[in-house]
């Protein structure tokens, strides 16, 4: 891999710079899928980065880190870049200081690949309403991510539901996924009329609430959220006119899946790192009315 630093520099420079990079090392930027933009603070950016790689290698891509600085020094725009046959297509990390940490979009704007999708991904604190952010209007898709906040999240994911437009979505609704797989093929065997249920978590865990709304929109039967020992995610019990349908996680690996009528059952309910659920992101670039319709709900469950 090549690494290459440019201080005080311009979008323009950055850009002749990556060309004649791909030039000397022999990788024409053919290949990459997307554009992905990854706004966050310097004390982020290693984990942020290392996450976006990895996610990388299954989606090749120009990476941008956009690592907004002080912003009372002189404007400055410095930047590092990767490319080569260890980096899954091209990183560049943006470092803004001055006015430019007000405007880093005329950064970014020019170093976007050409007719590609431009994903944005908020790792830590992300603006109120991400589609109408300078970054967040450049994007298809707007991640963000509401775990990890001193409330555990919840009040965060409340604002992204009140404001929620086409195109956003959050990693506490990427974590959900092998949940909800496992809940929806429970139910490929009758097992009764749902009455009611309760999703237990961590206090705060901002999945909990989501997944408590998006059973309650596909069963059509209440589902709170209760508070558990952790970590995160530990249990979803439906009271059927069966009997109790429950899935229980005791540690961060397996879990016990109870029907009524048929004996216990271990599945595997590992809890996932950030790549991959970057990965899981990447690989849908339209927008997904199963999130909206949960965060909907989620956000007249849990009224401002």
């Amino acid at each position: 891999m090549t690494t290459f630093m440019l201080s005080d520099t311009t979008a323009g420079k950055i850009s002749a710079q990556l060309t004649l990079l791909r030039h000397q090392m022999g990788a024409p930027a053919i290949g990459m899928v997307l554009t992905l933009v990854v706004v966050c603070e310097e004390r982020d950016q290693y984990d942020s980065l290392r996450a976006a790689s990895d996610a990388a290698r299954e989606h090749p891509s120009r990476i941008l880190v956009v690592v907004q600085r002080e912003p009372d020094e002189p404007n400055r725009l410095d930047a590092e870049l990767r490319i080569g046959e260890s980096t899954p297509g091209e990183i560049v990390v943006l470092r803004l200081y001055g006015e430019l940490t007000q405007h880093a979009d005329s950064v970014v704007s020019p170093l976007l690949l050409p007719d590609t999708p431009v994903v944005a991904w908020w790792p830590g604190k992300a603006p109120q309403v991400p589609a109408r952010d300078p970054i967040g209007v450049l994007a298809l898709r707007r991640i963000t991510d509401a775990k990890g906040f001193d409330d555990g999240g919840i009040e965060e994911l409340k604002s992204k539901a009140k404001h929620y437009t086409p195109g956003d979505t959050d990693l506490s609704w990427a974590r959900l996924t092998p949940w909800r797989s496992l809940l929806a093929a429970a139910f490929d065997q009758p097992v009764g009329e749902v009455a009611e249920g309760v999703v237990e978590a961590a206090a705060g865990h901002p999945s909990a609430p989501l997944l408590a709304a998006w059973l309650t929109e596909r069963l059509g039967a209440p589902v709170t959220v209760a508070d558990s020992p952790g970590p995160g995610l530990t249990a979803v019990r439906l009271r059927t006119s069966d009997g109790e349908l429950s899935v229980v996680r005791s540690d961060a690996r397996l879990a016990t899946l109870s029907r009524p009528g048929q004996p216990d059952r271990n599945v595997a309910l590992a809890r996932r790192n950030t790549s991959e659920l970057m990965a899981e992101e990447l690989r849908r670039l339209d927008s997904d009315e199963t999130y909206e319709a949960a965060v909907k709900r989620f956000a007249r469950t849990y009224p401002f």
